[in-house]
């Protein structure tokens, strides 16, 4: 990718108002990118979700000044060598990319560990409890031992984030901490000896341009980052209202597992917990098992047996026999994975598996796993 290629992606990140979706077919209409900002634009508004008023915006927008501040992200870039990924590049994390609201453009310090196998984000309250801080760290812990490789995702503020990243490097955990403001800062700033060493076994990541401060919707904005590249959320101590809940229903929606630690009743950090679950938006998880057993990762699997070639023959489509042969590689998967796996989303994807189980060649288990019917 050439840097005025590059150049023009982040100009086209920085219009307000376009986001993947409409980035698609704005690029499929004019041919590329680049076309927005060297050429006379044509009327937009037969580009499918582009309005009069998103029309006449793009109209009128200051090309140049756009391509000006286009220029000196990349020369932060290349000063600080970060990795700038946009949505459509190959190293854009699989994850997010099946996110509707996913951003354009991603930036990143540290080690592009976004692609690994598992991934798991861990939330909660800024102000922990002894007893909040044991599970976090115990959760990590145990996940280090049965499941190596697993990248710890969350938002490097204070409380839960920070006991999740520190847990995370002492057990020696790759861990991501999506922040809500450039590369050119870290906030708190108590925590920038943390986010190096986050650089060395881990990354720092944003949709932010540099000199961007931490105002209070950037943290909200960010939060569907840490849930859209999450196979799972854990929320560990909550209010009922906060930054924890918002990523959780996000999760929610992105179709991931969200598990929460229950509380005793009456315990202000309790109460958002308690919610999530008896409320069935978060299933009660109190140890790495229940995790295991939310996201089918069996640490004890039989040997699979073949399948038998004659169960092929039921297959019409090209999608179910790419299904198929992903299921019989893992024995069993959850639906996110399956989807990365895939490169499907979920939407085409449960439909598909809904007609392999109709022919009797795949089962649904509970917690969204899915494997194929052994003979």
């Amino acid at each position: 990718m050439s840097d005025k290629q590059l150049q023009h992606r982040i100009a086209l990140s920085l219009i307000k108002g376009i986001g993947p979706k409409l980035a698609r077919n704005l690029i499929a209409y004019l041919g590329s990118e680049s076309a927005l900002f060297e050429e006379k634009i044509p009327t937009l508004a037969k580009v499918p979700g582009i309005g009069p008023a998103l029309n006449q915006l793009l109209l009128n927008i200051d090309r140049k000044e756009l391509l000006k501040r286009a220029d000196q992200e990349l020369l932060f870039i290349e000063k600080h060598r970060l990795t700038a990924l946009f949505f459509s590049d190959g190293q854009y994390p699989g994850r997010l990319s099946f996110c509707e609201d996913a951003p354009l453009m991603l930036y990143l310090h540290g080690q592009q560990c976004h692609t690994a196998q598992r991934m798991i984000g861990i939330v909660g309250t800024r102000t922990p409890s002894d007893e909040g801080i044991d599970y976090c760290e115990k959760l990590v812990s145990d996940l280090a031992v049965r499941h190596p490789g697993t990248v710890v995702v969350s938002g490097l503020a204070y409380g839960v984030d920070i006991c999740a990243h520190k847990a995370a490097l002492k057990n020696g955990l790759p861990t991501i901490g999506v922040l809500a403001h450039g590369l050119d800062r870290i906030y708190p700033s108590m925590h920038r000896n943390t986010a190096k060493e986050m650089m060395e076994n881990g990354a720092l990541m944003t949709e932010f341009i540099s000199e961007t401060v931490p105002d209070k919707f950037n943290f909200v904005q960010r939060n569907r980052i840490i849930a859209g590249l999450s196979d799972a959320l854990i929320v560990i101590q909550s209010a009922r209202k906060g930054g924890a809940l918002i990523t959780a229903e996000l999760a929610r929606d992105y179709n991931r597992d969200v598990l929460a630690f229950p509380g005793r009743p009456g315990d202000t950090y309790s109460a958002g917990c308690n919610y999530l679950i008896k409320s069935n938006i978060a299933a009660l998880i109190e140890s790495v098992e229940d995790l295991e057993y939310a996201l089918g990762w069996d640490t004890n699997k039989r040997k699979a047996t073949p399948v038998q070639g004659n169960l092929f023959a039921t297959i019409e489509t090209k999608d179910q026999q790419l299904i198929m042969e992903s299921l019989i590689e893992e024995q069993e998967m959850n639906l996110n994975l399956l989807s990365l796996k895939c490169a499907m989303p979920i939407s085409k994807l449960s439909a598909t598996l809904l007609d392999l189980e109709f022919k009797g060649l795949v089962k649904s288990k509970p917690g969204g796993i899915y494997r194929v019917v052994m003979t």
